[in-house]
């Protein structure tokens, strides 16, 4: 029944939301090989062995939101909080430029004290020194008139992560003033402004069930992202989650195949949060149909206080190391690391 699935979804790129669940719930590791034979089947037609790299810069840990899942909430009473100034950030877009990366993701909280001005200055600021990278922007929603500035500025990509499709799921993780329409309207504004849009959510969120999974990839399916960021979700001990069971790596996984198959063009990163509760697990990842890393370039004096979530990995390495393992460990599962935008396929 489930092989049957797979092979509709991979003919058709639908499914009901019934056929959905069905999938999710009862899947098996026999599926789940059946599944990643066929999104690496898809992977390799697009992408080769091609592993893209994104240098992550975590600029700011300041966030006006109090989502009941993350580290660096409003109320997280323990956060030490930071902000780089413009010149530490084109420091740490110079220092990955040398180690060969050529898209920078600047992201943080939603943090007020960067107006749209300095955001744009900075942007800008980017692209005139390095004008063969990519930018992508991680910041939040914002008004139509902000993104169209960010993208006149020079952002080429805008990850938005929805986290959830499913509106009674929303809520148990989201304060009353954040919605989810709102966040499904960023998106849509997005795509509409001609950015490489990215949305994404957690697997194995608290109150997480194959009918909100399922939602989630139809939603995906109507978006129709250029890129999709999941992930499991890791608890962090200062949210009201602390106690909640993490999410796994064999769902995370199997929702990886299953959007590489529906979308198979899609830019997939295999996400820091997966290595954080596997050792391989970005090499899992890739092996089950992702094709994205996102190496950190912050300053190692700040990564620890970007604390989404409990033992984050790679929070004391030096950039060149974190890119040097990385490196490595793609060779060793037959896959090579690349100096290129990364560009989705048909992106013009």
């Amino acid at each position: 029944m489930n092989r049957a699935l797979i092979d509709k979804l991979e003919e058709t790129s639908h499914l009901t939301k019934e056929e959905w669940i069905t999938l999710i719930e009862r899947r098996s590791q026999d599926t789940a090989e059946y599944l990643f034979g066929k999104a690496r089947k898809w992977q390799k037609k697009y992408y080769g062995n091609k592993v893209y790299t994104r240098g992550l810069i975590e600029f700011t840990n300041y966030c006006k939101n109090d989502c009941y899942y993350c580290g660096i909430r409003r109320s997280s009473p323990n956060a030490q909080r930071y902000r780089l100034t413009r010149e530490q950030i084109m420091e740490c877009c110079r220092e990955g430029y040398e180690l060969g990366f050529r898209t920078f993701v600047l992201q943080g909280g939603e943090d007020g004290w960067f107006s749209q001005r300095t955001l744009e200055e900075v942007v800008r600021s980017i692209k005139e020194n390095f004008p063969d990278c990519a930018i992508t922007l991680s910041i939040g929603e914002r008004s139509y008139e902000s993104y169209e500035g960010l993208f006149q500025a020079g952002a080429d990509r805008y990850l938005l992560r929805h986290e959830t499709a499913d509106p009674k799921h929303y809520r148990k993780l989201h304060p009353s003033e954040l919605s989810l329409r709102q966040r499904k309207d960023c998106l849509y504004q997005l795509k509409k402004i001609g950015y490489q849009t990215g949305t994404g959510f957690m697997v194995g969120s608290p109150g997480q069930t194959a009918q909100c999974l399922a939602e989630d990839m139809i939603f995906i399916r109507e978006l129709e992202p250029h890129m999709v960021g999941i992930g499991p979700f890791v608890p962090h001990h200062e949210t009201p989650f602390a106690q909640e069971p993490g999410g796994t790596v064999e769902l995370t996984l199997f929702m990886i195949g299953l959007l590489r198959v529906m979308l198979p063009k899609l830019l997939l990163p295999a996400t820091t949060a997966l290595g954080t509760i596997d050792p391989l697990g970005r090499e899992k990842g890739i092996q089950a149909g992702a094709n994205v890393v996102m190496p950190n370039l912050s300053p190692v004096s700040v990564r620890k206080k970007y604390e989404l979530y409990d033992n984050k990995i790679c929070t004391g390495d030096e950039a060149a190391e974190c890119r040097m393992c990385l490196n490595q460990r793609m060779k060793n599962i037959g896959y090579e690391l690349v100096v290129d935008r990364g560009d989705f396929p048909d992106h013009l």
